[in-house]
């Protein structure tokens, strides 16, 4: 996503508009020339091609947008890696103090790098050369880090995640948000809504997936303190609603006049019209690690019930549970099993709130040891689910012992 400097908007009355980006020769030849800039510059220093990206921008009057493109470039499409013989600060360690026992120094300087040269060839068991401590002294700076890859996008690849990144932006300043996902496939529903919680967002949800659904969003402006992290987590929920077929959305917005510098309410709109252009998968199972240990773990073990991770929306009271797994037994008994993890104070007491008026009698709840239920506020032990408490990973077997109430070996 973009920062909030290369955020490109203007007002409509109180609406705001972001800029978006035509699908036309002049754009897709600015974007052209920015992917060739980075194709280029493959093996180099971040600093190097920063410099290049800065001479391509010369008196452009579109330079912001240059910069946007640059910036998603980076962030999204390379990798740049620290080359050095031996981690910088270590490196730097052996060259001052090696440095520090022959004086002066600028007339010892090559024989000092050829002697840590030779010194770091035998504890390498391989040949440094002492260009390669020059460039790995100062290696970990961001602008001597190299280009070692480049997944270049199409110029309208490029184009369209730009726009959707000054859409996303807009939310790192909302206040409240509410989507009408319409009538659409119940597979559709499900994916927005897993999305939610793998960004654990804090919501109010309404319907069913027969008439539709009205979910309302806290934004990062509405919480105690503004949080950057729920911004972004906001933000990045934006490419999912896409996959969905039928929907609407409308935002209340907190936004910094910029001459002013006083806070001023603005609003946003968003629908199924927008021909803005997802990037995620829409087949993709996204889990969290806690998650992903236990299922692996999981299919170590001898028994019969069986891991399901995909299953029916649960309904609640003001929410939809999508548990994290279903363990299903062969002779028809079936639970629920959802893993609570470290988040913050809104999200505990949402989910303790939800649970405790859950009309499910075969959910278990793995809650961390390590949350903060005190600040939050919250007892799970006030619910009517089975409760397993676990440190940094969930075991199987604690979760087959109060299924079974026996001591199964994994």
């Amino acid at each position: 996503m973009l920062p909030t400097d290369l955020l490109l908007y203007r007002y409509a009355g109180e609406a705001l508009i972001p800029k978006k980006l035509p699908l036309n020769e002049n754009f897709i030849h600015l974007a052209t020339e920015q992917i060739n800039c980075f194709q280029e510059h493959l093996g180099k220093t971040q600093g190097e091609l920063n410099g290049k990206l800065l001479e391509l921008e010369g008196d452009s009057t579109d330079f912001k947008v240059k910069r946007g493109l640059a910036h998603l470039l980076r962030n999204s499409f390379s990798n740049f890696e620290v080359i050095s013989p031996l981690e910088p600060v270590l490196l730097r360690k052996k060259v001052f103090t090696q440095a520090s026992q022959n004086t002066p120094i600028p007339d010892n300087r090559n024989a000092t790098l050829d002697h840590i040269a030779s010194l770091l060839s035998e504890e390498l068991k391989r040949e440094v050369l002492p260009d390669e401590i020059i460039k790995g002294l100062y290696a970990d700076l961001q602008e001597n880090r190299i280009l070692t890859e480049i997944d270049p996008p199409t110029p309208e690849i490029l184009i369209h995640r730009y726009n959707l990144s000054q859409v996303q932006g807009i939310f790192y300043r909302a206040s409240h948000i509410i989507i009408n996902a319409h009538r659409n496939d119940p597979g559709e529903y499900k994916l927005l809504f897993k999305y939610l919680k793998l960004f654990q967002l804090i919501s109010y949800i309404e319907g069913d997936a027969d008439t539709g659904f009205t979910i309302t969003l806290d934004g990062p402006t509405s919480l105690f303190k503004p949080s950057t992290r729920y911004g972004l987590a906001l933000a990045k929920m934006i490419p999912a609603l896409l996959h969905v077929t039928k929907w609407s959305l409308k935002a209340k917005l907190q936004m910094k006049d910029n001459y002013t510098g006083a806070i001023k309410t603005g609003s946003f709109n968003l629908d199924d019209h927008c021909d803005l252009v997802s990037h995620y998968s829409k087949g993709k199972t996204y889990d969290s690690m806690l998650e992903e240990s236990f299922a692996t773990r999981w299919a170590k073990t001898k028994t019969e019930w069986k891991l399901e991770r995909e299953v029916d929306l649960v309904p609640l009271p003001g929410s939809v549970m999508i548990p994290d797994f279903r363990l299903v037994h062969p002779d028809g008994r079936n639970f629920l099993l959802e893993i609570i993890g470290f988040w913050h104070p809104e999200y505990l007491k949402k989910k303790f709130y939800q649970v405790r008026r859950a009309d499910a009698d075969n959910l278990i709840l793995a809650v961390s040891e390590r949350l903060n239920l005190e600040k939050a506020g919250v007892n799970f032990n006030e619910t009517p689910a089975r409760l397993i408490w676990f440190k940094d990973k969930l075991s199987p077997k604690a979760v087959l012992d109060l299924l079974e109430g026996s001591n199964i070996t994994e």
